[in-house]
């Protein structure tokens, strides 16, 4: 049974925290991913608070993973930023992994945005390549809703477009003005550490997965049951298993996020000028 306290007190006390150095409601929230984090940086009249600081918010393992929440305007527009996500694989629980959505959803926040790294399954995808999640696939089997329903979304949300298709079409038209090339494709999580075995990236392909990764999707089911419009972005940071004569390396995941900083950052900033919120 997942742990569901922080629905109430839990919460509420990590809200009055953040209340008191950023009273306002944020319309916009992101998560960043591997070597992602630097789009923080852009955040004009910033405030930084450090995950840790906030009760009972979940710490954060992960080499590029800051641990921060940065409230600025990026594009003119207010934004929340998570800076150092949480996995399952620390060994936290599917409910801990997402309490950051929950939090930016008492935030105001109804409009997210997630990013990520992810091995590139589908053969045309090459490192540098960013990609317009459309859909996933959980194969970590685990989801953050189990459990008593908090009230605050429905027992049994509906997931056949967990990624807002007029927004998708809208941020196309974006990239194609800044020049900046963009895919769509299937995302699949799978709860890692390790990485996947050649097998299971054969069988991975075959059940329609353009791209695997370790996070993003118990973030996306909590967001959809809250109600908020989510935009997905992986970025392509490596060959998966078997489709590259190197071993897979957290390092090259770090340096491929690094390479495309610039355009992701153009890209986001695009997207948050040209929301209506």
């Amino acid at each position: 049974m997942i742990d569901r306290t922080d629905s109430s007190d839990q919460l509420s006390d990590a809200l009055g925290h953040v209340k008191e150095l950023v009273p306002e409601q944020v319309p916009i929230g992101m998560i960043l991913g591997s070597g992602l984090g630097e789009i923080a940086d852009s955040l004009e009249e910033a405030t930084t608070i450090e995950t840790r600081t906030i009760p009972g918010y979940p710490a954060s393992t992960v080499s590029g993973h800051k641990g921060e929440l940065v409230v600025g305007r990026l594009a003119g527009r207010q934004v929340a930023v998570i800076r150092g996500r949480i996995h399952m694989y620390e060994g936290h629980d599917v409910g801990v992994v997402t309490f950051p959505i929950r939090l930016l959803d008492a935030m105001g926040v109804r409009h997210l945005i997630v990013t990520n790294a992810a091995g590139g399954i589908n053969p045309d995808f090459v490192p540098g390549t960013l990609m317009l999640i459309n859909d996933h696939i959980n194969l970590a089997f685990a989801n953050p809703l189990v459990g008593p329903n908090d009230g605050l979304g429905p027992r049994f949300p509906d997931m056949s477009e967990p990624y807002d298709e007029s927004w998708m079409r809208r941020v196309e038209a974006l990239a194609l003005a800044e020049g900046i090339r963009l895919v769509r494709g299937v995302y699949l999580w799978t709860s890692g550490p390790s990485y996947e075995t050649r097998a299971e990236i054969r069988a991975f392909a075959r059940l329609g997965a353009d791209a695997v990764g370790m996070s993003t999707v118990p973030e996306v089911i909590q967001a959809v049951h809250r109600g908020m419009k989510v935009l997905g972005v992986s970025t392509i940071t490596n060959p998966a298993a078997g489709l590259s004569a190197e071993p897979l390396s957290h390092d090259e995941v770090i340096e491929v996020g690094k390479s495309v900083r610039g355009r992701l950052v153009r890209l986001v900033r695009a997207i948050v000028a040209d929301l209506d919120t």
